[in-house]
């Protein structure tokens, strides 16, 4: 980092602590003004790469891994103090000053996208700071205990991982600690998980606490089989290691962050629901709308727009219904699907099965409709029985594709199709390492995550499935019509939480009434959208938003769309904001349907 900047930080540091505005702190550093004035005398795109550049690294550096920093040699668990998220702010504030200074017409046509993808990150990560985030740092979904055992069930190879993995786990008792600073301060604000989701939340932390020898502990898992390659008096060494930094420093945080839980955060945590509770609630639930659907929309908008969608595809499962001859109202049909031990796998190899089948056949056609295709593959493999009655029905991304094989009642076959498509290919596990492949992008755009675009990205997968031929019976295109309710009720139920009093119950209900899904998936679904203001908007928004953009392109090209150069069009830009995405395609009609690859024709 340049000396000037860094005087400019700790600068802002001190004056937040005094509680100045930032705004006027910075334009009274000096340091910060000699950085503006040295970079007077350089390109717009060199000043701008700079200070992505600057940024970029200063960022990863503090993530774990497996957050946009992709490395993870050596593992360690971030700060999350006070002074740290201090100076997060401060930097990203101070780089969205930078970033004001720079007008982005000067910029190359390459750098003007970059830069509005870029200041989206820092303006999103601005408000997360802001308003804190970090103050509740788990929800019914994910959790910080839970990121940190994941690593538990890695395998390592090579002595060094060993002694990085133990390094973790003896820094466990400090950054627990960390967040549980951070929560009591949270308790102390109004700013905390809502009670209600908050029940089983702590079953990872207990499995910790009562394992009755170290070696018993999930933490020991990586310690039991080691390569045969390595000798035994080293794997004797490690095995001893382990053994005394899940007796000293892994139980005994995690019997401290479960007495937390129980005693104090719990008793202590909201009985409200909606984000419009919390502290300057109604701004903290706007910023949410713009970090998820990266559009300017608001609450009302969006409550109407899946109002609107809700009655559109109820439309279509009708002529579903209609089409099997079913015989009953709306709401029997769904009891039927719910119910009948046809559309249910009777062991969970026979759902990965299934799984597999599915993300086989769309093999088959993938080349009909993408002209470029990821290198990385991907495994199948069922979610970990520890996490899996709280976990969603699947999750993919680079390398993995996770189908929950718990409580099979609730995962009907009907709706694998779609569910693979989404998670497997084309959906995240095609789409995030073709982002990750893509060496024409900055770092920053080829490692981030943006919901609205990657969760749309999915979202449209499933619905292109009816096009590439892949449901292959009517329960099946219902499944998919599901599933499209589902994230269509989302925008629904989550805005009607968050904004319009909602009970849970409520929102429960109005997922009964319009999807097929099981009970169980309904009511873990709702209670990730009360703990998760917004992120459940981004997917429908977001594949709302593809779909359009589609339809113009087609409409404005005529016989000169080509399906493969528009696809590839959209994949190759990695993760944008969709406002990015409407002005990627407004150049791919400019450009008469010509998409970034030679070979689509």
């Amino acid at each position: 980092m340049d000396k000037g900047l860094n005087t400019a930080i700790v600068t802002i540091e001190l004056m937040l602590a005094a509680a100045l505005p930032l705004a006027p702190v910075i334009a009274m550093v000096p340091a910060y003004s000699a950085e503006r004035q040295s970079q007077d005398a350089e390109t717009p795109d060199a000043r701008f790469e700079k200070i992505y550049t600057d940024e970029y690294s200063w960022r990863i550096s503090r993530l774990p891994p497996g957050e946009e920093n992709q490395s993870a040699d050596p593992l360690r668990l971030p700060d999350v103090g006070p002074q740290e998220q201090a100076a997060k702010l401060a930097r990203w504030t101070a780089t969205a000053a930078l970033l004001a200074d720079i007008d982005p017409a000067t910029l190359s046509p390459a750098n003007q996208i970059n830069y509005e993808v870029y200041k989206d990150q820092i303006d999103a990560l601005i408000a997360q700071q802001r308003y804190r985030d970090y103050e509740k740092p788990f929800n019914a979904d994910t959790s910080f205990w839970g990121e940190v055992a994941v690593w538990s069930r890695e395998t390592f190879t090579r002595p060094e991982e060993y002694e990085n993995y133990l390094a973790m786990l003896r820094e466990i008792p400090r950054y627990y600690d960390q967040q549980i600073a951070n929560m009591r301060a949270g308790i102390a604000r109004g700013f905390t998980a809502p009670r209600i989701t908050l029940a089983g939340r702590d079953s990872e932390i207990v499995a910790v606490v009562e394992a009755a020898t170290p070696e018993e502990s999930p933490f020991y898992a990586p310690f039991r089989e080691m390569p045969a390659s390595m000798p035994e008096a080293r794997k004797a060494e490690l095995r001893a290691q382990a053994v005394a930094a899940i007796r000293d420093a892994v139980k005994p945080a995690h019997a401290k962050l479960l007495t937390f839980m129980r005693e104090e955060y719990t008793p202590a945590a909201r009985t409200s629901l909606d984000a419009y509770s919390l502290p300057d609630g109604r701004a903290y639930y706007q910023s949410k709308i713009r970090e998820f659907v990266t559009l300017d929309l608001t609450a009302d908008q969006i409550h109407q727009i899946g109002l609107d969608e809700v009655a559109k595809i109820r439309a279509r499962m009708m002529d579903v219904i209609r089409q099997v001859g079913f015989e009953g109202s709306f709401a029997e049909f769904l009891e039927f699907l719910r119910t009948d031990p046809q559309f249910y796998a009777k062991t969970p190899q026979e759902l990965l099965d299934r799984a597999a089948w599915t993300a086989k056949s769309f093999d088959g056609v993938a080349s009909r409709w993408f002209g470029h295709l990821p290198r990385a593959r991907f495994g199948i493999i069922p979610v970990p029985p520890e996490i899996a009655p709280f976990y969603t029905g699947g999750r993919g991304g680079p390398g993995v594709y996770l189908v929950n094989t718990y409580n099979l009642p609730s995962r009907p076959l009907y709706s694998l199709p779609a569910l693979t498509l989404h998670e497997s290919a084309p959906g995240h596990a095609f789409q995030m390492p073709l982002a990750a492949e893509n060496k024409d992008l900055p770092a920053f755009r080829r490692d981030t995550y943006i919901s609205a675009y990657g969760e749309g990205w999915a979202l449209y997968s499933e619905a292109l499935g009816e096009e590439m031929g892949m449901y292959t019976t009517p329960y099946e295109l219902f499944g998919m019509l599901s599933y499209q309710m589902w994230r269509a009720t989302r925008l629904v139920v989550d805005t009607g939480i968050h904004t319009k009093g909602w009970s849970r119950e409520q929102a429960q209900q109005y997922m009964l009434d319009n999807t097929a899904l099981a009970r169980h998936e309904i009511e873990t679904e709702v209670d990730r959208y009360i703990s998760w203001p917004g992120q459940a908007l981004s997917y429908y928004m977001g594949a709302l938003t593809i779909r359009q953009e589609r339809a113009r392109a087609e409409a404005a090209l005529g016989d000169k769309f080509n399906i493969r150069a528009f696809h590839d069009t959209v994949l190759a830009l990695g993760s944008v904001p969709m406002s990015l995405l409407k002005q990627r395609i407004d150049r791919f009609i400019a450009d008469g349907g010509a998409g970034p690859y030679p070979d689509e024709e």
